[in-house]
């Protein structure tokens, strides 16, 4: 049985419009749209003559749509079609534009200029919305795409442009200047430098050269079409796309597309803030890529096929602490659907944070091993926390993959499992897996169906956005559930309490770059409601893991163990008082430093 990978190809194209012109018989531009997987809004043109009744064209709009579906049925294509007879071409399709609101217009550099009575100028000074031109006939499929990098504003959209075609092969040119006058100019470059880092697949060259024409010229007949911006300062000549984008057209024979931003001119100045849109590139291609379904995973026999395929083995570990009224449900449903059912985990361990009530004993009676965290490794000494727990979870597992579901989820059902493993079973290159879903909040009497996970929204995601805007794409960094391959487990240090997610998440990031990420849709997710003063101390503990990340990163200490402790405003009879706790993220170290879990390791073969 063959088990197919789920492919989501990225486009940050949704639609694209086209115009059609009456009686042209060529169509490059549609060839374009075609490629990029987009729904294609075709607009067929009918040009009045002044002097006419508009009523006379009644014909020719016959002709039109019956032109327009013809197109429609030689390539079976996501389509809108529409007609518009005019005096002024141009003006309307402005109009339709505004309305339909496409992500791309696209325009023929031989035909389209003329038939539609305008210049390019007229296109580009203000555009309606992002503009792609072509010049010559689109390539045979499979393309090789050069997009040549200056550092302008227009190379983001080239970029994305490139990334949105199916089955191509992608290399970037980044030109720089050779003076230190005009390399300043390519500040607006360290945006896409940044995105270009985690794209393994997109080929990179760099080129200090003071003729860029002559440097992409020299590589265009490597290459069946070239990608690039148009000028970003107003145009000197109502036919020209800019000095560059002219002199390439017109001395090669490569297929050439020229894109224009439709940002406005103020804002595409080159300057330093020019360019950091160019992440959200990379976001939007890891988030259609790496964003997957739980039912996506439903067929368990063929997760199975796939694990004993790879020859790997499935640890579940569960976290608790005082979780009676829940864990009972948790285990039976893993257990007897994922193990009894079908062979796709190995083994479920419940990691107990020293819990008071009988969650232990409960999880001893249904067949599930039991460790309570502060008692292992007990020279180190122990700690309470979460982070904890997960850390010596892996010197009690056996797993190549380990998985941690939170025992308190009131709805659990096989997919909170299944669903995190599936990304990992199929892909060899994603290292980490982050679940999520919608999470209620009960408000009184009334369930506020997205009221949950307040912390991540006031806390996490903004911090992460500020710091590691490439992760800003995952929906929920706080998740409970997730799964992560062992070798990548145990090579990087854990926070101990509520900072652990997030700082396996940069990690996962910063080691193995965002495409190893990836999250899947659990649906929904009831579990038990925190107070707001649990979440602040929460949101204090993430903070610090956070800063911690940040001191590492830029090499100097930002927060001192003095400002740890947290001041809790509290309220009694008489009045307001300050109550003081200490809160402090502490960190343990990789667990392939452990002298015990390496001796384990030499004694155990994991994929057995």
């Amino acid at each position: 049985m063959m088990v197919k990978m789920k492919s989501q190809k990225f486009t940050s194209f949704r639609s694209v419009l086209v115009p059609i012109i009456q009686g042209r018989d060529k169509h490059a531009a549609l060839q374009v749209a075609r490629a990029l997987d987009a729904q294609i809004i075709l607009v067929g043109l009918v040009q009045a003559a002044p002097s006419e009744s508009l009523s006379l064209s009644a014909s020719a709009a016959r002709l039109m749509r019956q032109q327009l579906r013809r197109l429609v049925d030689e390539v079976p294509i996501r389509s809108r079609t529409r007609v518009v007879v005019s005096y002024q071409s141009w003006n309307d399709l402005i109009k339709i534009i505004k309305d339909d609101e496409p992500d791309l217009l696209l325009l023929d550099w031989d035909d389209d200029f003329k038939a539609l009575g305008i210049t390019p100028a007229d296109a580009l000074m203000n555009p309606p919305c992002n503009v792609g031109v072509l010049h010559g006939p689109f390539p045979v499929m499979p393309l090789r795409i050069l997009v040549p990098l200056r550092g302008g504003p227009h190379a983001e959209l080239a970029l994305r442009m490139g990334l949105s075609f199916r089955e191509a092969k992608l290399t970037t040119l980044h030109l720089n200047a050779p003076d230190e006058k005009h390399a300043r100019t390519d500040a607006p470059f360290r945006g896409l430098q940044r995105v270009l880092s985690q794209l393994p697949e997109v080929e990179k060259h760099v080129l200090t050269t003071a003729d860029p024409v002559q440097a992409i010229l020299a590589k265009a007949p490597d290459f069946n079409l070239i990608i690039m911006g148009t000028t970003a300062q107003p145009l000197n000549s109502p036919i020209s796309l800019g000095t560059v984008a002219d002199s390439i057209m017109k001395n090669t024979n490569t297929g050439v597309l020229a894109v224009k931003s439709r940002r406005p001119m103020h804002q595409l100045l080159p300057d330093e803030t020019t360019g950091t849109q160019a992440i959200s590139i990379l976001v939007d291609k890891w988030f259609a890529e790496n964003t997957f379904h739980a039912d996506e995973f439903s067929d368990l026999k063929q997760l199975v096929e796939l694990k004993e395929r790879h020859g790997l083995t499935i640890s579940v570990a569960l976290p608790a602490l005082n979780e009676e009224d829940t864990v009972e449900k948790v285990i039976r449903t893993i257990k007897t659907s994922l193990m009894t059912a079908v062979p796709l985990l190995d083994e479920i361990i419940l990691i107990d944070s020293n819990s008071t009530d009988h969650t232990r004993e409960i999880a001893r009676d249904l067949g599930v091993p039991v460790f309570i965290h502060q008692q292992l490794l007990p020279e180190l000494g122990p700690r309470s926390g979460k982070g904890e727990g997960l850390w010596k979870s892996l010197l009690v597992t056996r797993g190549d993959i380990v998985a941690w579901i939170d025992t308190d989820i009131v709805n659990i059902h096989p997919r909170f499992v299944y669903g995190i493993l599936g990304p990992l079973l199929l892909n060899p290159r994603i290292q980490f897996v982050k679940g999520f879903y919608r999470r209620p909040l009960k408000v009184g009497n009334k369930m506020e169906a997205g009221g949950g996970g307040r912390v991540t929204e006031l806390t996490a995601r903004p911090m992460i956005n500020l710091f590691y805007p490439e992760l800003s794409g995952v929906v929920q960094p706080l998740s409970g559930e997730y799964a992560a391959r062992r070798s990548f487990l145990e090579q990087v240090p854990f926070f101990s309490t509520y900072g652990v997610e997030t700082g396996l998440l940069i990690d996962a990031f910063d080691i193995h770059g965002l495409s190893s990420i990836a999250q899947v849709d659990l649906l929904e997710r009831i579990h038990h409601n925190q107070t707001l003063e649990a979440l602040s101390k929460m949101s204090f503990v993430i903070l610090q893991a956070f800063l911690r990340k940040l001191e590492k990163r830029y090499g100097q200490q930002m927060v001192e163990d003095v400002n740890k402790s947290m001041k809790l405003i509290r309220h009694a009879t008489g009045g307001y008082y300050l109550d003081v706790e200490e809160i402090i993220e502490h960190e343990r170290p990789p667990m392939l430093e452990m002298a015990a879990y390496r001796d384990w390791r030499s004694k155990t073969s994991l994929s057995k």
